[in-house]
């Protein structure tokens, strides 16, 4: 299963998104001025990201039960 390329490209998105998801967590927690400039862009490139996630996983489903 793992040497399926979209499994990789998917998994690592899913990564990516908890990373981002993190780091917005951490700036919201800190607070301060790069949290009142930057909270709302960093949740927009979390949603973006996991979009993209979401649609591999589901194009990796949806290749996998028609082969």
């Amino acid at each position: 299963m793992f040497s399926d390329p979209l499994v990789i490209f998917a998994v690592v998105a899913c990564l990516v998104v908890l990373g981002i998801l993190l780091f917005g967590i951490g700036t919201f927690a800190k607070g301060g001025e790069f949290n009142k400039r930057n909270a709302n862009k960093i949740m927009r490139w979390r949603l973006g990201v996991q979009f993209v996630a979401v649609v591999l996983i589901a194009g990796f489903a949806w290749l996998r039960a028609r082969g």
